[in-house]
């Protein structure tokens, strides 16, 4: 049968938005060097006729011009199309990139939605609750335990405040007289009596003692 009727062709596929914008653009630079040939040609025929006085040699120039003009006024309508036709295909190129940018989308929300309630399935809200306070307990375990083990066994049970205020001050004194350069065990006790004021001895001498003074001096030997 397939020799009888010949085999049936496969269709060939339509082509893209991008094929179609790309045969467009090839044709509007095609368009694009033909203008830019007639714009050379009209410029040489302006120049031929600035140069020719008026007659019959003149007038075919411009007959000549008018046809190039013609020509170009063609291809300008032509491009313009072209412009058109590839303007559209853009559009319609950008919301198609954009209608397959929010299947993408909508295809990774769905995903992620159903990888979401996965997990939740896995998570147990009470568990967690249940976790919270196994961990305060442990942790007010804990705290008895480093209380516990920071005890001091030689503490007494009562302690005279007032005996405690008293060493305090005492404290204080020897952190101020020391603070001023004296060390509290060198200053002199207030009930003891002065040995110079008791025994009421001369006051050391001061400067220079001549030697006639210490002539004067008793010496005893023996």
């Amino acid at each position: 049968m397939k020799r009888v009727f010949g085999a049936k062709k496969d269709k060939e596929p339509p082509p893209s938005i991008q094929d179609a914008s790309d045969r467009i653009n090839k044709r509007g630079d095609n368009v694009e060097e033909k203008l830019k040939k007639l714009d050379a040609e009209l410029s040489r025929y302006k120049e031929q006729i600035k140069k020719t006085r008026p007659g019959p040699a003149q007038e075919a120039i411009k007959a000549r011009a008018m046809r190039v003009l013609k020509q170009k006024r063609m291809y300008e309508g032509q491009r313009d199309m072209l412009y058109s036709q590839t303007f559209n295909l853009d559009q319609v190129a950008f919301a198609s990139e954009g209608l397959k940018d929010a299947q993408q989308t909508m295809s990774a929300l769905k995903s992620a939605n159903k990888e979401l309630k996965g997990m939740m399935k896995t998570v147990n809200i009470q568990d967690i609750d249940n976790l919270q306070d196994e961990m305060m307990d442990m942790m007010d375990v804990s705290n008895e335990i480093q209380e516990t083990l920071g005890r001091s066994y030689n503490v007494p049970d009562y302690i005279d405040e007032e005996e405690l205020m008293g060493e305090l001050d005492a404290l204080e004194a020897d952190m101020e007289s020391e603070a001023d350069g004296i060390p509290s065990y060198l200053h002199p006790d207030k009930e003891e009596t002065d040995v110079d004021t008791e025994f009421k001895l001369p006051a050391a001498p001061t400067g220079n003692t001549t030697a006639a003074q210490v002539n004067l001096l008793p010496c005893s030997f023996s």
